[in-house]
């Protein structure tokens, strides 16, 4: 492929809801631009974008793939995105890099929740953006359905570019809204026709509202309008270009990716009316002046790129995507990494092409491109030169709620499953692999149940590393209520030197639940010799990491040393730290041991119709709902405080309850005692688990 100047580059992401078309739409557009010579299908694994392993046996896109496709001396880099939300930071990675969207909305299904999704996301990162509505070769699906409902949605940025034309049940051309012409597909030709009659109420109306949008972008125009005048097709496709960089106008286009129609029009649309990196703003930061570096894709400005993606494929390897955002970098180039402070060759330069690559000499501000073999340099780094360090804002992924505890089967693959696990999280940073030394628990953490079971199949068939995903314990506390004096002698006696520790501990609930304990001494006389006191200490230290209750930390119990005794030949620090231990057991299991549960801050933010519904289902997990406050477009955010343990499958539940239009985030608050119901359960099963001589691990 060959080099282009930023000008003719545009950066477009193919966004919608999941099965709405978006790898078919991509896989027609890499034909007609000569990528391959016959179209790929999802069901026989053979696309361009949905290579993995995965990605083929569940018919889905998991990641993003960059496509970059040469058309009409320009070229389109398609970004190509998932529709599941569990794959949510893929799509925001694409985002970060985009100069413009095209979303893909069912024909059959209309307007759903991965369409909103994506419309919220281009308000987001402020991109221009054009619907594409796909499934146009089936006779019953309604364009004018799906126009009305993204009209009732959107209002009056919602201008429909073209229209189907069907005969007999058959797709067999467009009208033009425009041009108001018809045109005939006859092979790969469109061919001028007469406009049917049934289409012209349709075209008539379509038509006025283009000229209303038109007429709004200057006052000429406005009187140009109302006076009666028309315009050229050169002035409205201007305006149109101005009105869609803006947000003011989202042309609409129709057609279907399976047949490959509709989409020669869409592809000669995004070079007309969608813009270049260069006409969007981008800056940084000098990391050496602390000045902004006003970076706007020049490429007279010193080189820069952004790393929006990493790619560790044990098959294609490991590479860096970058978007360039100032000067060319060239190959062999040397660059710095502000965040790492590494300076290194990049040597060959790549762009990606779904699961292949192809070497370039150089890439353009503006353009897409690979580099590999870059160990250190991570998702979020900006390359730069070390005479003008420069630093970028990271972006802005979504944080992931739903988790799960791991187990590896093998206990010699426990060191290759972390390595995995941190390569696939290179990948996707939005999973997150935590060792939760507390509770003596691997997690995983993703977006989704979805995004976890791909992680536990990936490193099933890429890493040959085999896990099982179980539901986690949750982070109880335990802890006492009441005072408690207690004393303990250890003694023991087995030829030659014995054991000998005598302690008297008097146990006391503290006020702070953030610390596991408090020790003080008060012992008088030297009953217990000083030397020993560590020894004490160090044995309630280890008894508060696996409590007397259920096997939970302890938290919030102070433990005063008074008196005791000692033995001037057998006592040892060994023997006092056993008796140390043994006193708090049964000085805790006297003084009102109490469960402690996590509470979360919940916030849940959804369409007013789910309201009811999701505070009722609060209301069942033990949630106290708090409030609720109005947030932009019709939407509520609920905030509650719930027990963590009550959370467990809440992203399912809250998919179902909203048909995908839920969100929600929670932080840990605080711990409060935990019903005694719940307690007991707890108490029963540590008990049955000693009883089959059970360890956690």
């Amino acid at each position: 492929m060959k080099v282009y100047t930023t000008d003719k580059i545009r950066n477009v992401v193919i966004l919608g809801h999941g099965s709405a078309g978006k790898t078919s739409l991509v896989e027609a557009m890499g034909y007609l631009g000569g990528l391959t010579s016959r179209l790929g299908k999802i069901e026989d694994g053979s696309t361009l974008s949905d290579f993995t392993d995965e990605e083929k046996k569940r018919g889905i896109s998991i990641r993003t793939s960059v496509v970059p496709v040469e058309w009409n001396d320009y070229k389109i880099n398609i970004l190509d995105t998932p529709g599941y939300f569990d794959f949510q930071g893929e799509v925001e990675e694409a985002m970060s890099v985009a100069d413009g969207a095209i979303i893909v909305v069912s024909g059959k299904s209309g307007i759903e929740a991965g369409t909103e999704k994506a419309w919220e996301l281009c308000e987001k990162f402020k991109l221009p953006r054009m619907f594409f509505v796909t499934d146009m070769d089936i006779d019953d699906v309604s364009y004018r359905k799906v126009v009305e409902d993204l009209e009732a949605s959107y209002g009056k940025k919602i201008a429909p570019f073209n229209m189907p034309w069907r005969e007999d049940g058959k797709y067999v051309g467009y009208i033009n809204t425009i041009q108001k012409k018809a045109f005939r597909w006859s092979g790969k030709d469109a061919v001028p026709d007469e406009v049917p009659d049934y289409s012209k109420e349709y075209l008539d109306k379509y038509n006025d509202s283009l000229m209303e949008a038109v007429a709004e972008t200057s006052e000429e125009f406005m009187d140009r309008y109302f006076s009666g005048d028309t315009f050229s097709e050169e002035e409205i496709r201007a305006a149109a270009r101005l009105a869609i960089q803006f947000g003011d106008m989202v042309p609409v286009e129709q057609g279907s990716g399976i047949i490959v129609r509709g989409v020669y029009t869409l592809m000669d649309d995004v070079i007309k009316y969608l813009p270049s990196a260069e006409s969007r703003p981008m800056s940084g930061i000098n990391t050496k002046t602390n000045e902004i570096f006003e970076a706007n894709f020049d490429v007279l400005k010193p080189k820069t790129a952004f790393v929006f993606k990493t790619i560790v494929d044990p098959f294609l390897g490991r590479y860096s995507l970058v978007k360039v955002r100032s000067g060319v970098i060239k190959s062999d180039d040397t660059m710095y990494d502000a965040v790492s402070q590494e300076e290194f060759r990049i040597g060959k330069l790549y762009i990606m092409q779904g699961n292949k690559t192809a070497e370039v000499p150089e890439l353009h501000a503006g353009d897409l491109g690979a580099l590999a073999k870059l160990g250190s340099v991570k998702t979020g780094d900006t390359l730069s030169t070390k005479t003008t360090p420069v630093t970028y804002a990271r972006m802005d992924l979504s944080v992931p709620y739903t988790y799960m505890r791991y187990r590896v089967d093998n206990k010699a693959d426990i060191d290759k499953a972390a390595q995995a696990l941190q390569k696939i999280a290179a990948e996707d940073p939005t999973i997150r692999s935590v060792n939760d030394s507390a509770d003596h628990q691997s997690l995983i953490y993703g977006l989704g149940d979805l995004a976890l079971q791909v992680v536990q199949s990936t490193l099933k068939n890429e890493y040959k590393v085999e896990i099982q995903l179980e539901k986690p314990k949750v982070a109880f506390r335990e802890t006492i209520k009441k005072n408690s004096d207690v004393e303990y002698k250890y003694k023991k006696q087995n030829g030659g030197h014995g054991q000998y520790g005598h302690v008297k501990i008097r146990f006391s609930p503290l006020e702070d639940k953030t610390i596991p304990y408090e020790f003080t001494e008060a012992v008088v006389g030297g009953s217990v010799p000083k030397n020993y006191f560590p020894a004490v200490e160090k044995g309630i230290a280890e008894s508060c990491d696996r409590g007397p209750l259920a096997a939970y930390p302890v938290v919030g119990v102070h433990a005063e040393l008074y008196d005791g005794s000692y033995h001037p030949v057998d006592s040892s620090e060994m023997a006092f730290k056993t008796a140390a231990k043994m006193a708090f057991k049964e000085g805790f299991m006297e003084a009102g041991p109490v469960l402690m549960e996590p509470i979360v801050a919940l916030k849940v933010t959804v369409p007013d119709t789910y309201t009811g519904d999701v505070m009722g289902d609060l209301n069942k997990r033990r949630g106290r709902v708090l409030g609720m406050n109005p947030t932009a477009a019709g939407k509520q955010t609920i905030e509650a405080e719930v027990p963590q343990m009550e959370l467990f499958d809440y992203c399912t539940t809250l998919r179902s309850m909203t048909g995908g239009r839920g969100e929600y985030s929670y932080e840990f608050v605080r711990y409060e005692q935990a019903p005694s119901d719940v307690q007991s359960r707890e108490v029963e099963a540590r008990a049955a688990k000693a009883a089959e001589g059970f360890t956690e691990g």
